[in-house]
């Protein structure tokens, strides 16, 4: 807010934006549970509010459910937008699940690591489960942990091999890795 002379109040306009963005605040006026009963049943904000979410970054239907229920939009609204949006092919969980998994990988995870980070970015457990069995029989996860194996070995050069190992299968089961890959890829690096 500016004083007289131009000079503007420290955090003032940025607490309103905030105020207004949260809900509490619309167009000056407190909002009230009535207004926001009504705002909660209405499929045209609702639908609004999932574009913006889109907008900003591709999600799977769970995680969009779980934003729009948070902003207070009511149930039976925010699945009506959410088959909307699946119908006309802007919300496709197994596009979304191939991508994360291409993203798991590039991350050198392994399957148990993808399935994990799927599930918690609100993929259905059983096609994250789908989507990595697909992966795993192309050889994606197995490629991954010889490339963890190959950049383990170049970072502990000169180390002792007892010390190269313990990093290794550290490293391979923080990210997922199935056992069995980790000693092959070992065995043939370390």
């Amino acid at each position: 807010m500016p004083f007289a002379d131009g000079e503007h109040v420290r955090g003032a306009s940025r607490r309103s934006r905030h105020a207004r963005h949260a809900g509490r605040v619309a167009n000056g006026v407190v909002c009230g549970s009535e207004e926001t009963r009504d705002r909660s049943h209405d499929i045209d904000a609702c639908r609004e509010a999932a574009l913006r979410l889109l907008d900003a970054a591709p999600r799977p239907s769970g995680a969009l459910r779980s934003r729009l229920l948070d902003k207070g939009y009511a149930s039976e609204t925010v699945e009506d937008v959410i088959e909307r949006l699946i119908r006309v092919q802007l919300v496709d969980d197994e596009a979304y699940a191939h991508s994360a998994v291409r993203h798991c990988a590039a991350r050198m995870m392994g399957r148990r690591g993808a399935v994990m980070e799927l599930v918690r970015k609100g993929v259905d457990r059983r096609l994250a489960q789908m989507v990595c069995d697909e992966a795993e029989a192309d050889g994606v996860f197995s490629e991954a942990a010889w490339e963890l194996g190959r950049r383990t070995a170049r970072r502990t050069a000169g180390l002792d091999a007892a010390v190269r190992k313990r990093r290794f299968w550290s490293a391979g089961g923080r990210k997922g890795h199935n056992p069995e890959v980790l000693r092959e890829v070992a065995r043939e690096l370390f």
